[in-house]
């Protein structure tokens, strides 16, 4: 399943890197804020491999980023992780190649969180000029 969020890059934190029978491996974990309704949210992402870890050095906290990931679960004694595995980071706003979309997904949008003007979409809420004109004397409820 391959997923895209667009959020504000919060913290990086440290890479980690060793052996395996495979060879070397890096991995860089950092915390992307996005909006979620009326409050804001953050997810823990993986950068996994050296090539992403350089992808990621290219952005610094603050920065309004763009993250297409694809979610994994894993069972571990009895319990249960998710890992958000990174395949690519851009700028917030860049378009995507289009070879590298999936035809039939589309990918949820955020309106910035930094202040943004609402998309053109939202009403704006009603004011009491909005109301009907009447003396209130009608009364269409059904009790």
């Amino acid at each position: 399943m391959a997923l895209e969020l667009e959020g504000t890059l919060r913290q990086k934190l440290g890479v980690q890197s060793g052996t395996s029978a495979r060879g070397a491996w890096a991995k860089q974990e950092f915390i992307l804020e996005f909006p979620d309704g009326n409050f804001t949210a953050q997810a823990c992402f993986t950068a996994w491999g050296q090539e992403k870890v350089a992808e990621l050095d290219k952005y610094q906290v603050g920065d309004h980023i763009k993250v297409s990931f694809n979610l994994k679960s894993r069972e571990y004694n009895g319990r249960w992780y998710n890992d958000l595995q990174v395949w690519r980071l851009a700028p917030a706003g860049a378009a995507a190649p289009a070879a590298a979309a999936q035809p039939g997904q589309s990918a949820p949008s955020f309106p910035a969180a930094s202040g943004a003007p609402a998309p053109a979409y939202e009403a704006p809420a009603p004011t009491l000029d909005d109301m009907p004109a009447g003396d209130g004397s009608e009364d269409d409820l059904p009790f």
